[in-house]
């Protein structure tokens, strides 16, 4: 038992479970004429000799290395496909062509990307078979703003949202309501044809309507509520002209809201939810278990600002580790979600090494001895927020360091500059790109 090296062995292991074409290559195959689709729902049978074409379209960091497996099992029967991902996420692959673009703010790649998704679901009939491969970060890879709503527009709203505070669920509903495509308009271009989603969840909860800002989902979203988290957060006065106005004339009944429940655009439809983040939690836990750890698998709906959330491990490291709490050692605490940092400085990281920042803090600050304890907070993706880190891991001989090296830890908490604290002290987690996205995981070690 070596925790340093096993945390990080554990979270590897999670990450494993979720590649996604390992998942659709185990629950879908071909036979005959016949495409199978095996998940939790009624299993689909599709009977391909009923379509003249059969369309591959994608969004999201995951999104290639899907469209590889979906080519893997279906070859040339594939007419065209195209899939759009991150910039360093794509991969080589036959027929489906891949178009890069950023994330999270979207680029002239986003826009062009969704307009050629656009045109081959608008080009599609009551005879074409679309498989729509969808994953986390399609919301800003996927952008193709309302009319009157510029590319920079979008770009700006973006921007304030994800530094807003507002949660995933929050930032979905404004974009929802500034698209051509998010929060079911995907599914009322597409419509008459035949449209089976595979989704990998990268929200808590799963929410189909929220994944991706729920392309293919009726959405029961207003500008109502729209309007209602852009004064929650008191950015009024900061938002793109024209975006007010767009939601103003939405509220106003003149411009249509999202397509609702009972929407005919919904009658082809079948969504499929084949990933998420209790899945990847479940498969760290039982590896754990299999080192010799008393694991325990807390939640996959962690959410809230990532500094304070880390206090609650901090809480649970100090009981476990004076005998107080009724999870008995060497324990292994692992749970997972997505949490937010509200931005007060100009310094550079992501949620995960903001929090796992925040954890040392608090034990630097209020337990002298924690030898015994470690801990890691990553993103299953590979990259936290706009770095090229996956997280940070946090253990004992970080206390020498920082004295050694008379880093304030706190200074970079303030200046929201995690990366560079951990960059430092050797804790960044440098994964690379991992083509798959559920969610972050955080593991606590108490040995």
């Amino acid at each position: 038992m070596n925790p340093k090296e096993d945390i990080m062995a554990i979270f590897l292991k999670a990450i494993e479970r979720v590649d996604p074409y390992k998942m659709i290559t185990q629950n879908m195959s071909l036979q005959g004429d016949t495409l199978f689709i095996r998940y939790n729902g009624k299993p689909i049978e599709e009977d391909l000799n009923r379509y003249n074409r059969i369309v591959v379209l994608g969004i999201g960091k995951a999104s290639s290395k899907m469209g590889k497996a979906i080519e893997d099992i279906l070859g040339k029967r594939i007419t065209t496909g195209k899939v759009v991902t991150k910039y360093g996420h794509g991969e080589k692959l036959g027929i489906i062509s891949v178009i890069e673009a950023a994330h999270p703010i979207p680029d002239e790649n986003s826009l062009m990307g969704a307009g050629e998704l656009f045109k081959l679901a608008h080009e599609a009939d009551e005879h074409t078979l679309i498989i729509n491969l969808v994953s986390g970060g399609g919301s800003a890879l996927f952008s193709l703003p309302a009319e009157g709503v510029s590319l920079e527009d979008k770009q700006k709203m973006t921007r304030i949202l994800l530094e807003s505070g507002a949660d995933i669920k929050e930032i979905n509903c404004i974009r929802k309501h500034i698209s051509l495509v998010k929060g079911g308009h995907f599914a009322r271009i597409s419509y008459p044809a035949r449209m089976i989603n595979i989704i990998l969840s990268d929200v808590i909860g799963d929410r189909l309507d929220t994944i991706a800002s729920g392309i293919t989902v009726a959405d029961d979203t207003t500008f109502a509520q729209a309007q209602g988290i852009i004064e929650k957060y008191h950015i009024n006065d900061i938002i793109p002209a024209s975006i007010t106005a767009l939601i103003q004339a939405g509220l106003a009944g003149k411009v249509p809201d999202t397509p609702k429940p009972g929407d005919k655009a919904f009658a082809n439809i079948s969504n499929i939810l084949l990933g998420n983040n209790a899945a990847a939690c479940r498969a760290a836990r039982d590896y754990g278990a299999t080192l010799g750890y008393k694991a325990c698998f807390l939640t996959s709906s962690l959410s809230g600002e990532a500094s304070q959330i880390a206090r609650f491990f901090t809480a649970m490291a100090k009981d476990i580790d004076q005998k107080t709490s009724d999870l008995a050692r060497p324990a292994l605490i692992v749970a997972g979600g997505e949490t937010t940092v509200t931005i007060r400085g100009n310094g550079k990281g992501g949620r995960n090494q903001e929090m796992a920042l925040a954890f040392l803090i608090d034990l630097l600050e209020s337990y002298q001895d924690f030898s015994g304890i470690h801990f890691l907070s990553g993103g299953t993706d590979g990259n936290d927020g706009p770095t090229d880190a996956a997280g940070a891991v946090v253990s004992f001989d970080m206390k020498n360091a920082v004295a050694k090296t008379g880093l304030k830890p706190l200074e970079y908490l303030d200046n929201n500059d995690s990366y560079h604290f951990f960059e430092k002290l050797g804790g960044l987690i440098m994964t690379g790109p991992t083509n798959t996205n559920v969610c972050d995981i955080q593991l606590l070690i108490v040995e």
